[in-house]
Order: C-alpha cells, then structure tokens, then sequence
C-alpha cells in the first residue's frame, strides 16, 4: 500500500469517527452520517489498497 493512501485512509477512518461520535454527543445526525460516511470512505481505500498489495505478491 502506497504511504500516501494509507495516510488518506487512516485519515478518512479518524476524523470519519470523530464526526461520527460528535454527532451522537449533540444530537445532530446529519454530522454523525456524515462521519459514518467518511468512515465507510477510509475503510474502502484501505480494502482496495490492501487488494492491490495482494496482487503484487
């Protein structure tokens, strides 16, 4: 897995969680699908990144 996307995954999953619970803590569910949302992004990255890695081997 190249760094960059790794980081861009990484990235995507913590503030993708961040969102997610700061959403839940004040009530507001559009910030807290938001973060689902990016959460669900940074997983997918990882997931292809992964698969690519695989392939190389």
């Amino acid at each position: 897995m190249s760094a960059n996307e790794k980081a861009k995954a990484k990235t995507d999953q913590a503030v993708g969680a961040a969102k997610k619970n700061a959403g839940r803590v004040v009530g507001n569910d559009r910030l807290a699908d938001e973060g689902r949302a990016q959460q669900v992004k940074g997983d997918a990255r990882e997931a292809k990144e992964k698969t690519k890695d695989v392939g190389k081997h």
